[in-house]
């Protein structure tokens, strides 16, 4: 297993996905507190991960955020999660943890389902550019 630092959060994302690699530039972008680390479901290191926490991603193939030693979310509770750490008014985006989970990830599995017809899909992972690196796994 990879030696993940303790004191970071993982995010796992669909390395091909449009939306999904844009949604990393935005973390990152908002990630002033250096709180994240990421890497592609489909990296050595994020299938490592994934087959440490048990998650069948034919079932759940979306984004995880992982704290090493602590816990995992996934789908609108990852993401709710990751926009509380961002300052400004992101951590209003909460109020939608009162939202019933099941329907939360109803909507966030329409949108998953449809992320490659409406955003596109690339042929390959992101490479993150050498100014980037240090926030990827691999």
């Amino acid at each position: 297993m990879i030696d993940l630092p303790k004191n970071k959060k993982i995010i796992l994302f669909d390395g091909v996905c449009n939306l999904c690699n844009d949604a990393v530039l935005k973390v990152i972008k908002y990630d002033t507190k250096n709180v994240f680390l990421f890497t592609a479901l489909q990296s050595k290191s994020g299938k490592e991960i994934i087959k440490k926490l048990g998650i069948d991603i034919s079932k759940i193939d979306s984004i995880i955020l992982y704290e090493p030693g602590v816990s995992y979310d996934v789908k609108s509770t990852a993401a709710l999660n990751i926009m509380n750490t961002f300052g400004g008014i992101w951590p209003l985006s909460q109020i939608f943890l009162f939202l019933p989970e099941g329907f939360r990830n109803y909507v966030y599995d329409y949108i998953a389902k449809n992320r490659y017809k409406w955003f596109g899909k690339k042929e390959s992972c992101m490479i993150p550019t050498p100014e980037l690196e240090e926030k990827f796994l691999d």
